[in-house]
């Protein structure tokens, strides 16, 4: 409990010591009435304090245990105010928030009711940036009796708010993908005669001759058919590479930045667009009847979820994901192909979410990513970096500084191009992607390759 002294004490401590010193200055025959009168106003500062020092002592407030919301959104914090012995009228509280969290109010007075012991306030905020924070404490101060006291104290709390990417507009951004119905319809069952072998049997009158099994033909001396499943479920991963180019700005030309007043300005990183596109990916394959994971890496593997389906996979997927930052690391693609080598054995789609502008890590992906390229079907994506295109793309180069920058963008748009024709002849897909359409352009992929069969 802290006393922290009011103005009100300072008002009568002013009026009286001042005019009582000057009293005793310029007529010491008041000596002793001036000095009773201090101590007098002392003795009733001291008293107001001993019979006031409990008063906070039956206010209790509580909070939810856990808020969740999405980045960018408006949020509401419900404190809830104990007052057992309804002796506090008027309540003044304070919360610390993380900068990651913005509030227009650091502190709120509120008057207690009299009918009741328990009442509850709303607390504003807005979540700038997807992570986990804490708050620990809730600061309350009351007056004294008499006001010379204001009385402090800090409340134990543990609340967490969880700050989840916010995926409404690429949801809204991929209505139109999903039968003109929104992300949020059933599967469509696909139309063809897949790729999993079931069993053999004897040719029928209208079977394919691609489909004529000619070694159990030879071996049976009649004709013997391969029988193919229509479809089935499919393993979707996402791998996200955590490491320190992830770190990065994902709008470094500051195209969609938050200029809202009096809210600091917290950038997006490749490394969050990244986490939304993987979630996105998630309700994408869960509404095509897929069975998704998550693999999460920097110098080492950080997160594995083993691909699965259903609301609650979704959730434990989306938990593994929102708090984790990119680590000031160089990725180790050799610990991460032995990794998916060893831990997922049935053939899947891996959608790897890397950054390859630098040449040293360009040259380790390619060296190592011959491992599981001939089982999977391997999709690299990376956000395209700003400026990587090719010369003479740009009509607005005025300036000298211009053309140094357009070489530059040049040599790294060349780069790209030769990992993209060296990736390919291995049989993978490499796409540079727009920062605004990655997820777009991730699920429509995605959907090209289920429509073809070829996974």
């Amino acid at each position: 409990m802290r006393f922290v002294p009011t103005y009100k004490l300072i008002f009568w401590f002013g009026i009286v010591f001042l005019p009582v010193s000057l009293l005793i200055a310029l007529v010491p025959e008041t000596t002793g009435p001036g000095i009773g009168l201090a101590v007098g106003l002392v003795l009733v500062g001291i008293i107001d304090a001993a019979v006031s020092r409990n008063r906070l002592d039956g206010i209790r407030v509580t909070m939810p245990e856990v808020v969740r919301l999405s980045a960018g959104r408006d949020g509401k914090l419900t404190l809830t105010i104990e007052n057992e012995d309804i002796k506090v009228k008027r309540l003044r509280l304070g919360l610390t928030f993380p900068g990651e969290i913005y509030s227009s109010e650091h502190d709120r007075i509120t008057d207690l009711p009299d009918e009741t012991a328990s009442s509850y306030i709303i607390w504003p905020f807005k979540a700038l940036k997807q992570g986990l924070y804490l708050l620990q404490n809730c600061y309350l101060e009351t007056p004294s009796r008499l006001g010379f006291w204001s009385l402090r104290r800090a409340e134990a709390i543990r609340s967490q708010i969880r700050v989840y990417p916010d995926l409404l507009r690429e949801r809204k951004k991929l209505s139109g993908l999903f039968l003109n119905r929104g992300i949020g319809i059933h599967a469509q069952r696909q139309v063809g005669k897949g790729r999993e072998f079931e069993q053999l049997r004897e040719y029928l009158p209208g079977d394919s001759f691609e489909d004529i099994h000619w070694k159990a033909t030879a071996r049976r001396g009649m004709p013997i058919t391969k029988v193919y499943q229509i479809e089935r479920t499919q393993q979707i991963y996402v791998i996200i590479d955590g490491s320190r180019l992830s770190a990065r700005n994902s709008d470094p030309l500051g195209i969609n930045s938050n200029n809202e007043p009096g809210v600091n300005k917290h950038d997006t990183t490749i490394m969050e667009r990244f986490t939304a596109a993987a979630l996105v990916m998630g309700l994408a394959a869960q509404r095509q009847g897929d069975v998704f994971g998550l693999l999460a890496f920097d110098d080492r593997v950080r997160k594995f979820v083993r691909a699965k389906n259903g609301r609650a996979h979704y959730d434990v997927c989306r938990d593994a994901l929102y708090t984790m930052q990119a680590q000031s690391v160089t990725p180790d693609f050799g610990e991460l192909v032995s990794f998916i080598a060893t831990k997922i054995r049935r053939r899947a789609l891996l959608i790897i979410l890397t950054n390859l502008d630098d040449p040293v890590l360009a040259e380790s992906f390619t060296a190592n990513i011959d491992l599981i390229s001939r089982q999977h079907l391997v999709l690299v994506n990376m956000l395209k970096p700003a400026g990587a295109d090719p010369i003479f793309s740009d009509p607005s180069v005025t300036t000298v500084d211009d053309i140094y920058k357009q070489l530059g963008g040049h040599i790294l748009w060349r780069h790209l191009r030769e990992i993209e024709k060296s990736l390919q002849r291995r049989g993978i897909g490499f796409y540079l992607l727009e920062n605004e359409n990655l997820c777009t352009d991730l699920v429509t992929k995605y959907l090209s390759i289920k429509r073809r069969q070829i996974l």
